[in-house]
């Protein structure tokens, strides 16, 4: 069965163009050029991945991104920016974007960017399926991988995806330094075409959940390095 991507993208030509390449590679396409449309016609339907603009009628990409993961859409998002428009990225993925395509692009580029992060999508739907209930505890933060959801000194706090699987690895090896490239590779997969921007805009928005004053679990800053969890310690047992 075809794979289905919904482009939501008002640039006629450049509409055309994602169209036609996906199709030719096997997807199956559904293109809007509209925000708020393109907005509806995900939320009712089934897609594989979504292709999103930033610079939309009616809607921006930032709204539609952020209602469809407060309607709990976890659909794969490849966001469209311009050209060192860093901020665009960043902001997208804060919002929940999984991937990005600066423009102009090659469709070749494309089509790489659009195979690994559907191939990305369905190895964690496997993992997700091979796990078995339980839970991880860390002070005052109780994670459990089977059903993506964190609970902080009793609260549930809100984590997209990526974010939650970045505390997953950083809580499953606490007080030793973790490599960006590590993050990288295990989070986001080796054939991840993006920065390790990407690593830092996560783990930036986790801290800002995770905070609780020295109740919490800590994430520090390895300068040129990458980053550790630190358990609270006062909940450390002496030795």
């Amino acid at each position: 069965m075809s794979q289905k991507v919904l482009v939501i993208e008002d640039e006629p030509t450049l509409a055309r163009l994602l169209s036609y390449n996906l199709m030719q590679e096997g997807y199956e396409t559904t293109v809007v050029d509209h925000g708020a449309e393109g907005l509806q016609t995900a939320l009712q339907g089934s897609f594989d991945l979504i292709i999103l603009d930033i610079m939309l009628p009616g809607m921006n990409g930032f709204e539609v991104l952020t209602k469809l993961r407060q309607n709990r859409i976890a659909t794969p998002v490849v966001i469209l920016t311009a050209r060192n428009a860093e901020e665009e990225v960043v902001q997208g993925l804060k919002h929940g974007a999984d991937d990005y395509i600066t423009k102009p692009f090659g469709v070749a580029e494309l089509l790489a960017r659009v195979s690994a992060v559907l191939r990305r999508s369905q190895n964690e739907e496997v993992r997700g399926k091979e796990q078995t209930e339980k839970v991880i505890t860390a002070g005052v933060l109780s994670i459990y991988p089977e059903k993506y959801e964190v609970v902080l000194d009793g609260e549930v706090v809100p984590l997209r995806p990526k974010e939650f699987e970045v505390l997953l690895y950083l809580v499953q090896r606490p007080g030793m330094v973790v490599t960006r490239d590590d993050l990288m590779n295990v989070v986001w997969g080796f054939d991840y075409i993006g920065g390790q921007r990407t690593v830092d805009v996560h783990v930036s928005s986790l801290r800002k959940k995770l905070e609780l004053g020295q109740q919490s679990v800590q994430i520090e800053s390895i300068r040129g390095v990458g980053y550790k969890l630190v358990m609270p310690k006062k909940l450390v047992s002496p030795l």
